[in-house]
């Protein structure tokens, strides 16, 4: 569970959001929610904004949805600010954070550097191995690179997965050394810079952040059919197992939530979002990656966490975007 001090803290926000009327909200002025874009996961993305947009509407916010592919970012000067659901490149990976820093416009979650890092599997590992955090060995791959000695050195199986990627676009599970070359070339369609990562077996675990405090842990339960928590698994599949409560004792679920909070703010994530860890079978914990702009459709992670502190997914949608006011007085 939540320590003491986080699940009070976090119990006193959600009160204090179901309580929000419309002339409250009028302090968020008119709010630009960002989604689509032009990413692979734009779909997932229209889908996340659809449901946010949604919520904001119904909390009394004067909300409206942008495309940045359908329009120019330069129209962002007509809103006090903006509520990023963009996934992927484009929207988490500090571009779009960048322009609304320009045109100084208040916008929730990550700044630029952190989104910048958050997207990078690679430059995340290097800083969480530089801060003595627990991260699965990996090497960047290529066509080029000799397979056999990428095998001797993180062992079978092991995960091929694109640098510059998430929603698991990309990734392959690989078990024979026969089948490695051709997950590099999967992955490769998706993106220039590849890593092999060394497969941890066990429990998968996501820990999400709201106002940059841990929430309850949820353990994922992939069907037997599926390799990892995938794309399908993510979106498409209805029969993936979330554990709320996860199943860890109180205080591994602390140490996890600590560790991962610690993971959080080594890449510079604030205000919300996710990160996914492993357990192995001799009880270590491994910090997989982070999600600095989580899935918000009914299938998603952080609105599951919430909800077990009490959010409704209006509440938690109008306290992301209390972050927003926050960021005005600094």
């Amino acid at each position: 569970m939540c320590d003491d001090f986080n699940r009070s803290n976090l119990i006193d926000q959600c009160y204090k959001f179901k309580d929000i009327n419309v002339s409250n909200a009028s302090k968020f002025g008119k709010v630009a929610v960002l989604l689509g874009g032009k990413s692979a996961e734009r779909e997932v993305s229209l889908d996340s904004g659809k449901a946010v947009l949604e919520a904001l509407v119904r909390s009394g916010v004067n909300a409206e949805g942008f495309d940045p592919k359908e329009r120019s970012v330069t129209e962002l000067v007509n809103y006090d600010r903006a509520f990023i659901v963009l996934h992927g490149r484009g929207g988490e990976d500090g571009q779009i954070q960048g322009v609304l820093e320009w045109l100084n416009i208040p916008y929730t979650g990550t700044g630029v550097q952190g989104s910048a890092i958050g997207m990078d599997k690679v430059k995340t590992k290097q800083i969480w191995q530089g801060s003595e955090l627990p991260t699965a060995p990996y090497r960047i791959v290529s066509q080029e690179t000799d397979l056999t000695e990428v095998v001797a050195t993180l062992g079978l199986p092991l995960i091929i997965k694109p640098v510059h990627e998430g929603s698991s676009v990309g990734m392959s599970k690989v078990e024979k050394a026969e089948d490695l070359a051709n997950a590099i070339e999967k992955a490769t369609q998706h993106d220039a810079v590849v890593m092999a990562e060394k497969w941890i077996t066990g429990r998968e675990y996501t820990i999400s952040f709201l106002n940059g405090q841990p929430l309850p842990v949820i353990r994922l339960q992939p069907p037997a059919d599926v390799a990892f928590y995938d794309y399908d698994a993510k979106y498409m599949r209805n029969d993936v197992e979330y554990g709320i409560p996860c199943g860890l004792s109180a205080e591994d679920e602390k140490q996890l939530q600590e560790l991962c909070l610690r993971a959080f703010q080594a890449v510079g994530a604030s205000g919300w979002g996710r990160i996914d860890a492993m357990q192995d079978e001799q009880g270590q914990f491994w910090l997989l990656e982070v999600n600095t702009v989580p899935g918000m459709t009914s299938h998603s992670l952080v609105p599951k966490a919430a909800n077990a502190m009490g959010y409704d997914f209006d509440a938690l949608c109008v306290a992301i975007l209390e972050q927003t006011l926050a960021k005005e007085t600094h």
